[in-house]
């Protein structure tokens, strides 16, 4: 009663007394743990903008309009829980949860792959979910380190690839769509993603839709889509500080030492927040420096982000948030060749390089902007509208000449969720954005090499649609986007990426069917690019055709027991007119070369626990990947595409302290390209880890690549041998 009088004292301060008998409803409560110890829990509204973190006592308020609302209730270590509540006019209700503890969440809300907040068994297509859990365990210094490990996805020198989607070309547009918060963060001039633009502090979650999700996401959602989700913000003061320090291991043999001293790595975070009803607040900043593990191979990077949230109604929340991060590093162009060094060539001494590039460096600064209004009008339509701006700027200090690029993207969407009626949903939204780059390494036609400062343009507009109907135990989903895309301001291109999709629920799971369009539109610097990479000259092709292809797939989520949870896919890809750099002699040239056919099998295990305290995943991916053969093109396999790919994930628990690892091999490539006698190996890698929490400190080790590979699968690149790091965390 004291606490129903505390929420009625709130009210009248604010001045909503009036009003709450016709717009708002109040929840309240408490959520503590099976001992009853409370829990700072994240209460929220599944489709909705409301959400409350509870206090340092568990208790938790949420001012709602009226309806029927779908609440979920999560905390880290701990098994979510979704209820739905029924809220009248004026009502104020109490919810108590209790939460008991999981290692492994196997029903986390995912907003990726529908555009809304859904349940993962809801959704039409695999979704692979990092926990912060996992972010934490791992003690991973970049989101790509963590997504590395997610099942299906494997990175080759930066560049991520889901079910081979991608393979690895460099220079080439990512085939997935970054995203930050649901906003598009793929680069205005090169099409890629730069996996450290958001601080590793910030980031609550990272989802992975695999498969085509152009029929929403539009361009580069070719294979797939990677959404970062920013942490929320706790009510009251929080702070946090993460420091981390590491070394990396000496070449094996002598002859390839190229310092007398050992290499390290060290870096600072530090983060504080403020969270009250009406607004809330969190920044974050740091960076770190690293010796690197080659030659010439230093680092420094420095970073910042924040994030506000202002929630004028009970209805409406303004969320601004933003985030920069700047790069110096050295640059081995070329490594050690005959003639070039003091050796005998890059076999013999892998870890120089040339002597003609000592002092290459390179400054790469990007940053991004996001503004966002959600407004739940009804229990039967929310909308939301955004704006954002992304930015990249890179400076090449070489020996001669100095290359430059400077890129900003633009965007806005308006999107609305309605529930016209039971068992019914409908997401419709319209996207604009517009891309360019002032840049001294693009020309305007095939015949230019001079390297006049230039300017391109691409302009986009898109409109979507998609409906879910509930029929029994069973979600049929449909919808399309059309998206039109003119460059320098010439005629436009259309692409429609249809997609139609199913789940069927059963007492243990739910089987899941999709079909759909996916599509990736040449980036600017595919269309335009004139430059050298030693030894071949790059010319431009402003006349590339967006690459296609239609994608399906057929899964399975099943709870074999309550600790253990399968989770199998088919899924087969036809592609159109991939972009693939064509070579002539010593010219290369992105063309339009190639159709494709990718088909494979996913199959995750996670048993929680196997025996007592113990966490343990499996996840395998099989792909068959092969260029068809044209009239331009012959078939054979696709370049950079593993057959076979292997992750076993394990972790123990004893009271504060646990040990854990993270396994990954995948078999050798069947086809490379430029480099037919290159030193690819089947890749094999192993990661351990170990860690202590108390209170609020959290001490972490981890040692990568133990099983001292040197040579990554991508021709003339190479691994750290092995390396070993130390992070404290600290937070109030």
């Amino acid at each position: 009663m004291k606490f129903l009088g505390l929420v009625s004292s709130l009210i009248w301060c604010q001045g909503l007394a009036p009003l709450a008998a016709q717009e708002i409803t109040v929840l309240y409560g408490s959520v503590r743990d099976s001992g009853g110890q409370p829990l700072r829990a994240v209460v929220s509204v599944v489709g909705g903008p409301g959400r409350s973190a509870a206090d340092a006592q568990g208790r938790y308020l949420l001012r709602l309009p009226p309806g029927r609302q779908i609440v979920r209730v999560a905390h880290i270590g701990f098994a979510s829980i979704v209820d739905t509540v029924p809220l009248a006019a004026g009502d104020s209700i109490a919810r108590d949860y209790t939460l008991a503890a999981a290692a492994v969440e196997l029903q986390p809300t995912v907003v990726t792959a529908a555009k809304r907040s859904q349940l993962l068994d809801q959704a039409v297509t695999s979704v692979a979910v990092v926990s912060d859990t996992e972010l934490a365990r791992r003690a991973v210094n970049t989101v790509d380190e963590a997504v590395d490990k997610a099942p299906g996805v494997q990175f080759l020198n930066g560049q991520v690839n889901i079910r081979g989607s991608t393979g690895y070309v460099q220079g080439l547009g990512s085939r997935v769509l970054l995203l930050v918060d649901g906003v598009p963060a793929n680069q205005g001039d090169r099409g890629g993603s730069n996996w450290d633009l958001v601080p590793l502090e910030q980031v609550q979650r990272v989802e992975v839709a695999k498969g085509a999700g152009s029929s929403l996401y539009g361009s580069s959602a070719f294979g797939g889509v990677v959404n970062v989700i920013t942490r929320d913000i706790a009510a009251g003061w929080h702070a946090r500080l993460r420091a981390s320090g590491g070394a990396y291991a000496n070449p094996p043999y002598e002859v390839w030492r190229f310092r007398d001293y050992t290499g390290g790595r060290e870096g600072l975070d530090v983060s504080g927040s403020y969270g009250a009803n009406l607004v809330r607040g969190s920044l974050t900043a740091g960076g770190w420096h690293s010796d690197g593990y080659r030659e010439q191979d230093r680092q420094n990077h420095w970073q910042a982000a924040a994030k506000g949230v202002w929630a004028p109604r009970p209805a409406t929340r303004i969320t601004a948030s933003g985030s920069w991060a700047s790069d110096q590093y050295e640059v081995p162009l070329v490594w050690c060749t005959r003639g070039a060094c003091d050796d005998r060539g890059l076999t013999y001494q892998p870890f120089k390089i040339a002597t003609q590039d000592t002092g290459t460096f390179t400054r790469s600064d990007k940053g991004y902007l996001t503004a966002l209004v959600e407004r739940t009008s009804s229990d039967h339509l929310a909308w939301q509208a955004r704006g954002s701006w992304l930015r990249t700027r890179f400076t090449d200090l070489r020996q001669g000449a100095d290359d430059f690029g400077l890129a900003n993207r633009l965007g806005g969407e308006l999107r609305a969720v309605s529930r016209p009626t039971a068992g019914r949903i409908v997401t419709v939204g319209a996207e604009l954005a517009r891309s360019d780059v002032r840049t001294n390494i693009f020309t305007g036609d095939t015949s230019s090499t001079d390297t006049v400062v230039r300017t391109h343009t691409q302009a986009e507009f898109a409109a979507y649609g998609e409906s879910e109907q509930l029929v029994g135990r069973a979600r049929i989903t449909g919808g399309a986007r059309v998206d039109y895309i003119a460059v320098d301001g010439g005629g436009l291109s259309a692409v429609v990426s249809p997609r139609l999709g199913g789940v069927l629920s059963t007492s243990r799971g739910a089987w899941r069917a999709s079909l759909g369009r996916g599509f990736r539109a040449p980036s600017l610097a595919e269309r335009f690019v004139s430059t050298t990479v030693p030894p071949f000259r790059v010319i431009p092709n402003p006349n590339l055709r967006p690459e296609t292809a239609w994608s399906g797939e057929l899964g399975n989520a099943t709870r074999l027991s309550s600790g253990l949870h399968a989770d199998a896919a088919v899924f087969w890809t036809e592609a159109y007119d991939l972009i693939e750099p064509s070579v002539n002699g010593s010219a290369i040239q992105f063309r339009n070369v190639t159709r494709a056919r990718l088909a494979g099998l996913d199959v995750v295990l996670t048993a929680q626990p196997l025996i007592a305290r113990l966490t343990t995943s499996l996840a395998y991916t099989f792909l068959y990947a092969r260029a068809l053969t044209t009239d331009s093109a012959p078939g054979g396999p696709l370049a950079f595409r593993p057959k076979h790919l292997l992750t076993l994930s394990a972790d123990y628990q004893w009271h504060a302290a646990s040990v854990g690892g993270d396994f990954r091999y995948a078999s050798r490539f069947d086809r490379v390209e430029l480099y037919p006698n290159d030193d690819r190996v089947a890749e094999q890698v192993l990661d351990l880890r170990a860690g202590v929490e108390q209170g609020p400190l959290s001490v972490r080790c981890r040692l990568t690549n133990a099983l001292n590979y040197i040579y990554n699968q991508v021709p003339r690149t190479l691994a750290p041998v092995r390396t070993l790091s130390v992070t404290l965390t600290w937070t109030y």
